[in-house]
């Protein structure tokens, strides 16, 4: 860690404990970057700084800062002004509360650091910090200065060391209006299912498997051109269309998924309800119209005569009739479905 320039030096403010720290990036970008060039010979473009007063390009050393007024008349602020600023995070990180990391959205989540202990004194007060959010299973919420504004961070513990997310402030996130289907829309249990079912089928992934293919697109691109040769040519993209009807493409999602992974091609993606669901669908499936016609039938044939056997045999006949009207009723929803697979 040493190595890592750091960005921010100050302290932690832990109650009356103060531990001075090293502000590092904990995250880097391997995004390919380009440069601006002239179309027609290839020339950089450069943007260069002039003085609109003087009408003269000016170097690094001679830019500040300064406050734009409602009137258009510019403030300089120097950083001497903002390092004298009255407030007790301009060289601190002030923890205020300790809560759960579930309290944390994770809209808020900004860039993320490392808190770098400073020095031989600061390993004490550093490790009991780690060891006490260890412990108590909870994140620290902290108000720091940095880059000329106040933030919000979230210390929390990553191996051994403390790690901070900066947070925004929960005015800077907007509330999700308008983002949601106005529509009132059903989804029906077995569609459920069958999303679930892609779901376990997709399974999970270690995200260490996971790469920028993008990024190595791109580079691939970039050797064949300085080597002269071919570019790599796109793959034909999928064929699209509109999905109309969401259980074929549920159902077709879940076979390809299951494909992927090495299962039976002519395995049907059909999906048995979850745990939860089970109970609360069992008792409709189980239409006892033909076990009760049989049950009566066996106590007609021990209990019963003849006469009897034969009213026993009306009634099964009666049980039968509306146990085939109750299936005839789920048929027609049977070959709609299959139609619209076949579809």
């Amino acid at each position: 860690m040493l190595h890592v320039r750091s960005i921010w030096n100050g302290a932690i403010s832990f109650g009356l404990v103060s531990i001075p720290i090293k502000l590092v990036n904990a995250t880097e970008s391997h995004s390919i970057s380009f440069r601006q060039i002239h179309t027609e010979d290839g020339g950089r473009i450069r943007y260069r700084k002039f003085c609109e007063l003087e009408d003269r390009e000016v170097t690094q050393g001679e830019i500040g800062k300064g406050y734009e007024d409602a009137d258009g008349s510019i403030i300089p602020i120097t950083d001497e002004d903002l390092s004298s600023l009255p407030i007790p995070t301009a060289k601190t990180i002030e923890i205020v509360a300790f809560v759960p990391a579930d309290r944390i959205d994770p809209l808020q989540m900004d860039a993320a650091y490392y808190l770098q202990a400073s020095g031989a004194p600061a390993a004490k007060p550093y490790t009991l910090l780690r060891e006490a959010l260890k412990r108590s299973n909870k994140v620290a919420i902290a108000k720091f200065a940095l880059r000329g504004r106040e933030r919000l961070g979230m210390l929390r513990v990553v191996g051994d060391a403390i790690a901070m997310h900066g947070l925004l402030w929960p005015d800077e996130v907007r509330a999700p209006e308008g983002v949601a289907p106005d529509a009132d829309v059903t989804v029906r249990d077995k569609e459920l299912d069958l999303a679930d079912a892609l779901m376990d089928t997709l399974g999970e992934v270690d995200l260490e498997d996971l790469h920028d293919e993008y990024r190595e697109a791109v580079e691939e691109v970039i050797a064949a051109k300085a080597a002269g040769e071919a570019l790599p040519q796109a793959p034909e993209p999928a064929a699209g269309g509109k999905v109309l009807d969401l259980m074929a493409a549920l159902e077709n999602s879940v076979r390809a998924a299951r494909e992927s992974r090495g299962e039976e091609a002519g395995e049907h993606a059909e999906v048995k309800s979850l745990p939860q669901r089970k109970t609360a669908r069992a008792a409709p499936k189980q239409t006892g119209g033909k076990k009760s016609a049989s049950t009566a039938k066996k106590t007609a044939a021990k209990k019963t005569t003849a006469s009897a056997k034969k009213s026993t045999a009306k009634s099964g006949q009666g049980t039968k009739k509306t146990a085939s009207k109750s299936t005839a009723k789920k048929t027609p929803a049977k070959k709609t479905a299959s139609r619209k697979r076949s579809a």
